[in-house]
């Protein structure tokens, strides 16, 4: 007998809407609070760099511990509130702004903070989706969750760059605390009983991180997984770093037209989240997760060669690949993380995953702003683009090259070598 849609699951719709306008909030975040720096604290290209650094370094802090707290306690909760405690830190931005007290410095430690929720938030949220759906819905689940993140990338940054021009920089970051308390709203809603955490399985915490390190380093998919993930985060950071700058000082690009451009990777990663499924079938979920990369990934090259005429195309083919092979890639290899990994283990696999992969991004966003001071935003775009390139080598050289479809029972972990 098929199974009942998800979207006939309500809590399903639940996670789904929470996770969809916490997506538009962050994107409009990641689009405001750059210009803000940029345009009214004249924040120079190196602390442009260290601000996007902030927003992911709570990674390489916490990140090993939070899987092991995610696996200790009930995950909505924690979601809960590490929602409100990120939109309660970012609403303090348009406070401050308008009390005249508004400092780079101050911007730096809210993205701090509001970025070390993150890593509970997500490490939680990718932990808690096999809990509400079954395991043979994770692909669909994920694929849905994934458009919607796309569809807030398409729209969030040209919402921004309108706000941004109507009500300025600083109120505009507004929108991205409301984003946050409105997924906690969706959140609590969730009727689903999440089973109490098994307490007496519990050891010491390094114990218990070593676990799940071993788990993802000692399994061969999820090593060569870990790697092209790491390596294209580590020089997506340094692109990421450096986009605005590049945009509104080298193109002198106004914010309305630099979010309509930023938005074009998020319809690459709509029509990805459509397509996840079509590449999947035709060519296997394994083979899928390196040619989508082969295919796509040397379009970043056209991000250096834009300028503020006809040029501008070049940065909008670049973004909209990038953000088309990211979706289909995402979606194949967090379904098979999520299958793979025994229930125990969830918290920990992912934030180990996510501890690896996510720590390279301040790495990037220290390197962007450092390049960009010393050889300028378009040099550094070279290395970021170039740099990108390297990510796919990880899954060539491994077992994925030579398989059609991922394993769909748990394969026995091997040793590292």
């Amino acid at each position: 007998m098929a199974r009942p849609s998800l979207l006939a699951h309500a809590d399903f719709r639940r996670l789904w809407a929470g996770d969809t306008v916490s997506q538009f909030g962050v994107f409009i975040g990641q689009f405001a609070i750059p210009t803000l720096a940029i345009t009214l604290l004249a924040a120079t290209p190196f602390e442009v760099g260290a601000l996007s650094a902030a927003e992911t370094c709570g990674f390489l802090l916490v990140g090993l511990p939070a899987g092991v707290w995610v696996d200790r306690l009930r995950r909505r909760p924690l979601m809960l509130r590490a929602d409100l405690a990120r939109g309660a830190l970012l609403a303090t931005i348009p406070l401050a702004w308008a009390l005249g007290v508004l400092t780079v410095a101050q911007l730096l430690v809210t993205a701090l903070l509001v970025g070390v929720l993150t890593v509970f938030f997500d490490v939680a949220y990718q932990s808690y989706l096999p809990a509400l759906v079954s395991r043979d819905q994770l692909a669909d689940g994920n694929a849905k969750l994934q458009a919607s993140q796309s569809t807030a990338q398409v729209t969030g940054p040209a919402i921004a760059g309108w706000l941004v021009q109507v009500v300025g920089a600083a109120n505009a970051v507004l929108a991205t605390a409301l984003g946050f308390f409105a997924s906690a709203a969706a959140l609590w809603r969730i009727r689903t009983v999440e089973p109490e955490p098994d307490r007496t399985q519990r050891r010491g915490m390094r114990v218990e991180i070593a676990e799940g390190l071993r788990f993802v380093l000692h399994h061969r998919v999820l090593r060569a997984i870990t790697g092209c993930t790491a390596t294209a985060n580590l020089f997506g950071g340094v692109n990421n770093a450096v986009l605005m700058v590049f945009l509104v000082r080298e193109l002198g690009v106004v914010p309305g037209l630099a979010g309509a451009l930023l938005a074009v990777g998020g319809i690459g990663g709509v029509l990805g989240a459509l397509h996840a499924s079509w590449w999947a079938r035709r060519v296997g979920q394994a083979r899928s997760i390196w040619l989508v990369q082969l295919v796509f990934s040397p379009m970043m090259l056209l991000l250096p060669l834009a300028g503020n005429d006809w040029r501008l195309v070049f940065f909008a083919l670049a973004e909209g690949a990038v953000g088309y092979s990211a979706v289909v890639y995402n979606v194949a290899q967090v379904s098979f993380r999520q299958g793979v990994c025994p229930d125990h283990l969830l918290g920990r696999m992912n934030a180990s995953i996510r501890f690896i992969v996510w720590g390279t991004l301040p790495l990037g966003g220290l390197l962007g702003g450092a390049l960009a001071e010393w050889v300028g935003a378009r040099g550094a775009l070279w290395v970021g683009a170039a740099g990108g390139l390297l990510a796919v080598l990880w899954v060539l050289a491994s077992p994925l090259r030579t398989l059609r479809d991922l394993p769909t029972e748990q394969p026995r972990p091997t040793s590292a070598r």
